[in-house]
């Protein structure tokens, strides 16, 4: 039996992020297509220009978490705490201009709760308040979200791994199926994307082909 950091790994081996704003298609059969392809994560992410709010977001994360449970995939939310424990959500995924995780924390119970970080300082301060897993990045450049800091490359999973942080890493920005391996080479549990797989013309296909990259590298 897998004890919570061996079962958080496998989940994070492909992790899906998506809002309404990234998809080209019905963000709803976007998922669909997504968890055919292979995706072992999601997180709902809606934000930036046109991003639904009130009952539409709320609606939409109903939809989406029906399809993710049906599958038997972990929904997690991204910063929308209330939300998350409206519907009852598998986590929340926090960044560090959101609230504080260790807040977070005492708001969310046992659910889990990632925390992009972006130095070992900032890691370290998010193990401390109680983070399940780390994403880090942007590991490649990415138009996918208008609010990343500088980019890191692999050098950064290094070091997190030299370090000995304690908990699972995940791998976000730039991330395609010509260099994800380098990403889980480096030292991560997984990648996460946006675009690669909303944005792909094949979504399925998109996925599989994210999946082949990372499960022989694992």
């Amino acid at each position: 039996m897998m004890d919570k950091r061996e079962q958080l790994e496998d989940f994070l081996t492909l992790y899906f992020i998506m809002g309404s704003t990234n998809c080209l298609k019905d963000p709803v059969y976007v998922l669909e297509q997504a968890i055919e392809g292979g995706i072992t994560l999601f997180q709902f992410r809606e934000k930036g220009l046109g991003a639904l709010k009130g009952e539409e977001k709320l609606k939409l994360a109903e939809k989406l978490q029906k399809v993710c449970k049906d599958a038997g995939i972990p929904f997690i939310i991204n910063d929308d705490v209330e939300l998350a424990l409206a519907i009852e959500a598998d986590g929340v995924h926090i960044g560090q201009e959101d609230e504080r995780a260790s807040i977070v924390r005492e708001k969310i119970g046992h659910k889990w709760l990632g925390v992009s970080t972006h130095t070992l300082a900032e890691a370290q301060q998010a193990i401390a308040d109680g983070a399940d897993y780390l994403g880090l990045g942007p590991i490649y450049p990415t138009l996918s979200k208008d609010d990343t800091v500088k980019i890191h490359g692999l050098n950064i999973i290094k070091s997190f791994r030299i370090n000995d942080i304690p908990i699972p890493i995940v791998g976000i920005g730039g991330i395609s199926s010509m260099n994800a391996k380098e990403v889980i080479d480096a030292g991560a549990d997984g990648i996460s994307v946006i675009s690669a797989i909303s944005g792909a013309e094949n979504i399925t296909e998109a996925a599989r082909e994210l999946k082949r990259a990372v499960r022989p590298a694992r």
